[in-house]
């Protein structure tokens, strides 16, 4: 039987990565994110490169039917899902004093309410199927905070509180529920950064360098695997040490 993966904002950066990973662990995919053409394309390759199922769905984040037409959709074409990867996100980034409403309702629907609808239709499939895995993708800045990002930072700390609810609640029906939070991680959000402010990030990190896609999909790689059985509720910073 070969498992199923469904991730959200799976196109590009951390979450492209994560599916190609899990592609290449044997799981077939789906692939989510805002536009048919691209999911589409990755699901593609992944089956052309790894020889797994893959499907490309297209859905709005923001909007709670689009959600439920996603768990829908990949059930009904994949016929299972055991592994849930809560990883799409944006940012909308001021200070607080100026941040719109909009600003903040779009960064906390994206980060953080998509991801408590999509885990509530997937969790009944993951139940009947006496199973299964779900990995949200938060940040250290959900752990930490920061000036500027009250909006990112409370939708991430969410994400967190989120998943220790869920591996409180679902443990003892064989669900586990476990968050990777990212630290600077070598992205197109990152390489867009003025150097001196690059420079200051990456001096202020223990590793001295950004973290690459390929350190945070192996780690949800990890928790997505029987190599990770009794973990649940756990938080894995992949920040090269940023906050010591």
């Amino acid at each position: 039987m070969t498992k199923v993966a469904l991730v959200t904002g799976a196109t590009r950066g951390i979450g492209l990565s994560i599916a190609t990973r899990l592609a290449a662990d044997g799981m077939g995919v789906v692939v989510a994110a805002t536009r048919q053409g691209a999911c589409q394309d990755v699901a593609n390759q992944l089956t052309a490169q790894w020889g797994v199922p893959a499907v490309g769905i297209a859905f709005d984040a923001g909007d709670a039917a689009s959600v439920a037409h996603l768990a829908k959709e990949a059930v009904a074409q994949m016929g299972r899902v055991d592994v849930l990867v809560n990883n799409a996100g944006i940012a909308r980034d001021n200070l607080l004093l100026r941040m719109t409403d909009e600003e903040w309702d779009a960064v906390v629907s994206v980060n953080l309410t998509s991801s408590f609808w999509l885990t509530r239709a997937l969790i009944r499939v993951m139940m009947k199927q006496k199973g299964g895995v779900i990995v949200n993708v938060s940040s250290v800045i959900g752990v930490s905070g920061n000036a500027g990002q009250a909006n990112y930072a409370a939708s991430k700390a969410g994400l967190i509180g989120l998943t220790k609810s869920i591996a409180k609640e679902y443990g003892a029906k064989g669900i586990r529920c476990n968050a990777v939070a990212p630290g600077f991680i070598s992205t197109d959000m990152t390489h867009a950064l003025p150097n001196e402010q690059l420079d200051t990030i990456i001096n202020g990190v223990s590793l001295k360098r950004l973290g690459t896609v390929e350190d945070v999909s192996g780690v949800v790689s990890f928790l997505a695997s029987d190599s990770s059985s009794y973990m649940t509720g756990q938080v894995l910073c992949v920040d090269g040490g940023m906050p010591m």
